[in-house]
């Protein structure tokens, strides 16, 4: 039996698992619903279709910058499985009020008034969600998993993540809006119910009082991990990953609709293959390791998420649009001589791209203390989610400026190369702490 298939057989890890998986899976469903019924159906100019996407990405990022230092401490100091249940049933409450905006903007309501305000305050208040489970998912698997296990563990972790935003993100570019109304508060009720079978987690170390001050905690989060070069650097390396996806999702949606004239459909096949590549990634490294955390392919295969960035960026500058400014199915643009490629290179990034984040978030859980694993995440989520909130502002920008969509692509390939360098700076570090 594989240490694989022996940890999904166990409930130390099978529930936790779980949750997050359909926690991930009512995300993507419920945000990339909303963002293709209002690219599609509501704006009808590639600068608006930019500009809401791009707002949309910082919305639900937000509250990872403002509360991950709080969220950090909390799952340090209390019961993490008591943690999980409690967001999991907020989650409930969140999704009825997105729902109610997604069916106000169904029936043609309000849209402006109420329908897209609902929607925003939901996505938001999903954000809240995930920063307090999200230091939790990777901290608290050194708690449940033997040493051996924390890098599979933590690769299953990302790739059933991936798994679930395919799947959610299927549905929300096939189904009718009103169907993923009703479908995310189902999730939600599942999620819960799963949350109650995570074995208790409680806090390793001596409990301390909760600093509530947001900036001094968030301020004083990221600096105490400064300590460990390794754990910095992976930090800094996953916050150029994270902006560079932020990014790429940002402008899938009009991508699609204004340079591919593809339709909505597409535009959920482009986020559909970009999660099953980055899953396949994630599994892929951990066989190239062998369970050994180490950054040995980081440099690489970022790189070579670089290359496939610029091949993408090139196959869609030679595209050639419908003359008419009729949408192309999916089948139409399968057939089209352009969407092979196209397609080889999307994936060719989330491969590379998986394979390059899943060793750095091991480095997070193996080179720390386990009292110290949960604040280590979240300074991990400050950083990261500042970086993301500031490429969507660029998205934003550029989109404001007139910048045709397909162009920035390029700013993505540049920050390949930081990340590059960074994973560079982190091997050589990983070499130096083994001397």
């Amino acid at each position: 039996m594989t240490v694989t298939t022996h940890m999904l057989r166990r409930r130390r890890f099978l529930p936790l698992f779980v949750t997050q998986l359909l926690g991930a899976f009512n995300d993507n469903l419920y945000k990339t619903a909303m963002v293709l019924f209002v690219v599609y159906s509501v704006y009808n100019s590639e600068s608006a279709e930019g500009t809401f996407s791009a707002v949309a990405s910082a919305v639900f990022i937000l509250p990872f910058f403002l509360l991950s230092a709080l969220a950090g401490q909390l799952a340090d100091m209390r019961d993490k499985a008591r943690i999980i249940r409690i967001v999991k049933a907020a989650e409930i409450a969140i999704m009825l009020v997105g729902a109610a905006g997604l069916l106000l903007a169904w029936q043609g309501l309000l849209i402006q008034a109420a329908a897209i305000p609902l929607m925003m305050l939901a996505l938001f208040a999903m954000g809240v969600h995930s920063t307090f489970f999200g230091p939790i998912k990777y901290a608290i698997l050194p708690q449940h998993l033997h040493e051996r296990e924390v890098l599979a563990g933590t690769g299953l972790v990302e790739a059933g993540t991936y798994i679930a935003i395919l799947f959610g993100t299927i549905l929300a570019g096939w189904i009718a809006v009103e169907a993923a109304a009703a479908l995310v508060v189902l999730t939600a009720l599942a999620g819960f119910l799963v949350s109650r079978h995570v074995p208790p987690a409680p806090a390793q170390g001596a409990v301390e009082p909760l600093d509530f001050h947001i900036v001094r905690s968030s301020i004083n989060l990221v600096r105490n991990t400064a300590h460990d070069r390794r754990v910095f650097l992976a930090i800094m390396a996953i916050s150029f990953f994270w902006t560079i996806g932020a990014v790429l999702f940002i402008q899938f949606p009009p991508l699609a609709k204004n340079v591919l004239t593809a339709s909505k459909e597409v535009a959920s096949l482009f986020l559909v293959i970009f999660s099953i590549g980055v899953a396949i990634g994630s599994v892929s490294v951990n066989a190239l390791l062998k369970g050994t955390v180490s950054a040995r392919y980081s440099p690489m295969a970022v790189i070579a998420m670089g290359v496939f960035v610029l091949a993408f960026y090139f196959v869609c500058r030679t595209w050639v649009a419908e003359a008419d400014g009729t949408l192309l199915t999916v089948g139409e643009f399968i057939a089209h001589p352009g969407a092979i490629p196209l397609l080889v290179s999307l994936l060719g990034i989330a491969v590379a791209g998986g394979m390059f984040v899943v060793p750095l978030y091991a480095f997070l859980t193996t080179f720390v203390p386990k009292t110290q694993t949960a604040r280590t995440i979240a300074a991990n989520n400050i950083v990261n989610s500042g970086a993301m909130v500031v490429g969507s502002l660029i998205a934003t920008g550029l989109s404001a400026a007139g910048l045709e969509i397909v162009h920035h692509l390029l700013l993505t390939a540049a920050m390949c190369l930081i990340s590059a360098w960074l994973g560079l700076l982190l091997l050589r570090a990983e070499r130096a702490a083994a001397l």
